[in-house]
């Protein structure tokens, strides 16, 4: 539960327009799709993930740590990691079963996105259903659990010489095409009011420099 006296008080060291924007920006937020990157490496195509789901409104990115650790790079991500929920999964050797068996109990597909030969082009992908799309370490793409694990396949249409993207190019593109067409749609993508509620909390703390003193200076005087 979020203490609303202790929010109206944080709220006291913003400006009018700093809670404008955050109100605006979580009236675009959605968690009927979702990001997963499975073992990514190279710090930078992380942070270009990150950045663009905070750009198209993906609020949460699950990150799979089986043989590497994900790093971000600050430069890239533009603070965006900020407003981003990011869950890490690198307990055990079976991370990757872990996330994707939390995902399905939260009513998520599994989406390999992958040039596999039953790939569904991007184009022809049915955003309906709440979907979690899985990008894969680069050069081998998503591992042969994810691959035997997928609800469906995705892929983008090509037609050069060269067979794939940049992860973090083709995260993009997709998530692009996806939530435009959710935003098009008739589908219930916003967040609900209590979700909306508990991340401008966190955004409001987040923003605030010495938050914890001010906090703690908060309940003193209350006491």
């Amino acid at each position: 539960m979020i203490d609303e006296k202790l929010l109206e008080y944080f709220e006291g060291y913003l400006t009018e327009n700093r809670k404008s924007l955050f109100k605006k920006v979580l009236a675009e937020r959605t968690r009927h799709f979702s990001v997963v990157l499975e073992d990514i490496y190279q710090p930078h195509n992380a942070s270009a993930v990150v950045r663009t789901c905070d750009i198209f409104g993906v609020q949460d990115i699950h990150v799979i740590e089986n043989k590497y650790v994900n790093r971000v790079s600050k430069y890239v991500t533009k603070g965006s990691q900020k407003w981003i929920t990011s869950k890490r999964y690198k307990s055990d050797g079976d991370n990757t079963k872990v996330c994707l068996d939390n995902l399905r109990a939260k009513g998520y597909q599994i989406i390999a996105t992958t040039p596999h030969n039953d790939s569904c082009l991007l184009q022809d992908f049915d955003i309906s259903k709440k979907s979690a799309f899985v990008f894969g370490v680069e050069a081998d793409g998503v591992s042969d659990y994810v691959k035997e694990n997928a609800d469906g396949f995705l892929k983008i249409p090509m037609v050069g010489f060269t067979e794939s993207l940049n992860i973090s190019v083709a995260a993009a593109i997709i998530l692009q095409d996806i939530t435009t067409k959710l935003r098009n749609s008739d589908i219930d993508w916003e967040l609900s009011e209590e979700e909306k509620e508990v991340l401008y909390f966190d955004w409001v703390k987040k923003t605030i420099k010495k938050v914890d003193k001010i906090e703690a200076h908060f309940y003193k005087n209350i006491e």
